[in-house]
């Protein structure tokens, strides 16, 4: 069986850091990923996904990524159920990264990634994408 998920996309906002009680580090960030055709608008929609990285990883990325940095996330989708405070059961899909790509440079004023992983060269996958960042939501 394959579960594996490949997004390119823009973080909504910036990542969140926890601990678990045993004091695993977890981020949680959305991801704005645009779709590939236009409504009847002649507009083009965008998904918000979450995304969630564990362990190294999510230090990394809290540490050097903010609202508006354009990434690539390679990880697995996860569906998973829990009980809101009304006690209905609630389901919420996301997808667990097992590697985050930094596709641009920070802005002036946002955290430099210093991790390497801003670093990797991605071959031409940059170049197929049409983003012109006046259409982003945010």
């Amino acid at each position: 069986m394959l579960n594996k998920v490949i997004l390119i996309g823009r973080l909504a906002r910036d990542p969140e850091l926890r601990y678990t009680p045993s004091g695993k580090p977890v981020a949680r960030f959305a991801l704005a990923v645009e779709r590939p055709y236009t409504n009847q608008m002649g507009e083009r929609e965008v998904d918000f996904i979450n995304i969630v990285a564990w362990q190294r990883l999510a230090e990394v990325c809290a540490n050097n990524l903010g609202k508006g940095r354009l990434v690539a996330v390679d990880g697995r989708l996860q569906v998973r159920s829990y009980e809101g405070q009304d006690g209905q059961r609630r389901w919420m899909t996301e997808v667990v990264a097992n590697d985050v790509r930094f596709l641009d440079w920070p802005r002036q004023g946002q955290a430099a990634g210093s991790e390497g992983l801003g670093t990797t060269d991605l071959g031409d996958l940059g170049d197929e994408i049409d983003f012109n960042e006046d259409d982003l939501p945010f």
